[in-house]
């Protein structure tokens, strides 16, 4: 009960920063404040606020929720603390995916119709169902961790040389894939926000509804099988959870590292629970990671900003090092 009763406090105050960092976000742009105090009577300030700042801030909210949840289950599924979308080529494969649709399609990654993001997101899943696909073929199964980090690398390298060549094949799409590669939220609007939400809300409950299978897992395969735990087909079903949720994000914001990594990390320290709770807590943490990462892109060097994908890679990169360095410390002690 106690576990319990710790998850729920965490999950209110991850809320109450979210709402926080939500309204913050209103408020941080080129135009600053003014437009949130002009917003009732400037109709121009009105369209900046409701048409660019909220479905952004929003949006980052969203996409870092469902990467915070992917790198939940992919942890939680390959029982490896350092399993992230990103090392498992889940993202190079949903980035491959887009860069084929607009290659292909000629559509924008700025298109705000709904048809273009669900087609997006479409072929950001497949792609990342095939990234995920490949790196488990390459590693022989999840039992060899070395051997799976070492898979998820090359199928990431591998995948992500394919998409620069399909890129600089067709000019056209160069200059939307090279915004899309540093990870943006800028061309996130109402669309966007419905096609995540809708993602993260099934990804979220397929979680949920699949906690135990984890919570045995975790125990180890021989256990889980004696469990009477239908593995086989339950992977499937966690592998394309996994694939939605990043390639919803992906498709969206583009590529934007760390948060699936330290998100699950970060609940991990604060509390202890089951899987079930666990996704759900890393999706509030991961949206709050990455709001406050857009929010701070935007406003350190304002009136321009910085791609958040590259501040996340900053900050994300130093926690890692600083994780590594403290189990390092932890094993000589």
């Amino acid at each position: 009960m106690s576990g319990a009763r710790h998850s729920l406090w965490l999950a209110a105050a991850l809320l109450l920063l979210a709402g926080g960092l939500l309204l913050l976000g209103a408020g941080v742009g080129s135009t600053g404040l003014d437009s949130v105090w002009r917003a009732r009577t400037d109709p121009v300030a009105w369209q900046i606020l409701w048409d660019i700042r909220l479905p952004r801030t929003l949006g980052a909210w969203l996409a870092g929720g469902l990467l915070g949840l992917a790198g939940a289950l992919a942890q939680g599924l390959f029982r490896n603390p350092l399993a992230d979308p990103f090392l498992l080529g889940s993202a190079s494969g949903a980035a491959l995916g887009v860069a084929l649709a607009l290659t292909l399609f000629g559509t924008s990654a700025m298109a705000a119709s709904w048809v273009v993001r669900l087609g997006l997101t479409g072929a950001a899943f497949a792609g990342a169902v095939a990234g995920v696909l490949l790196t488990l073929m390459l590693a022989r199964g999840v039992q060899q961790t070395l051997r799976l980090l070492l898979a998820g690398v090359i199928v990431g390298v591998v995948l992500g040389a394919a998409r620069d060549l399909l890129t600089t094949a067709a000019p056209d799409t160069l200059q939307a894939m090279q915004g899309f590669m540093l990870g943006s939220t800028g061309f996130v609007g109402w669309s966007a926000c419905g096609v995540m939400a809708a993602a993260l809300l099934a990804s979220l409950l397929l979680s949920i509804a699949l906690g135990r299978v984890l919570d045995g897992l975790a125990l180890g395969e021989s256990t889980a099988i004696s469990l009477g735990l239908p593995l086989a087909r339950v992977r499937l079903v966690l592998v394309g959870t996994l694939a939605l949720a990043t390639g919803a994000a992906v498709a969206q914001t583009g590529l934007i590292a760390f948060v699936g990594l330290a998100a699950p990390h970060l609940v991990r320290a604060l509390v202890k629970t089951t899987h079930a709770r666990l996704s759900a807590l890393s999706a509030l943490m991961g949206g709050v990671l990455l709001t406050a990462a857009d929010i701070g892109a935007r406003w350190f060097i304002a009136p321009q900003e910085l791609p958040v994908g590259v501040l996340t890679a900053v900050l994300g990169g130093g926690y890692l090092l600083w994780l590594m360095h403290r189990r390092q410390i932890g094993g000589m002690s």
